[in-house]
């Protein structure tokens, strides 16, 4: 009599599928992190491109700060890898200047703001009065 002579292939059976299951779900974690990582690489370029279209909005307050009736702006001024550019528009003592920086990757992010340039100056004062990002 020969005991155990059906159970020769379950066990075998039972690796290779806790193996395939295994795999299936290190896969998937993988999967996961991989998606993560481009998530967090998006974040990254997107607050590059606000960094830029602040760093044009900038310059323009500089601009203006010599300047009250400074309104030529920046068409595609090169800054840390990518670019901004910034029109003026409205009339002084209120005029509104917008800002769109574009990342080396693409990404691109506008600023508006809303300003009151006083007459006092040079250098003239300006006060922000309303300030809108990616609207």
């Amino acid at each position: 009599m020969k005991i155990g002579q059906g159970n020769h292939g379950s066990a075998l059976l039972l690796t290779i599928f806790a193996i395939a299951l295994l795999s299936a779900l290190v896969m998937g974690m993988l999967q996961i992190n991989t998606e993560e990582i481009q998530l967090m690489q998006n974040q990254i370029w997107a607050a590059e491109a606000l960094a830029i279209a602040e760093a044009g909005l900038n310059d323009a307050y500089a601009q203006i700060r010599a300047d009250k009736g400074w309104v030529d702006g920046f068409d595609s001024k090169s800054f840390n890898g990518g670019s901004y550019s910034v029109s003026v528009t409205g009339p002084v003592p209120n005029p509104t200047v917008k800002s769109a920086g574009t990342s080396s990757q693409g990404f691109v992010a506008r600023i508006e703001a809303e300003l009151t340039v006083h007459n006092s100056g040079p250098p003239y004062v300006i006060r922000i009065d309303n300030l809108r990002i990616n609207e």
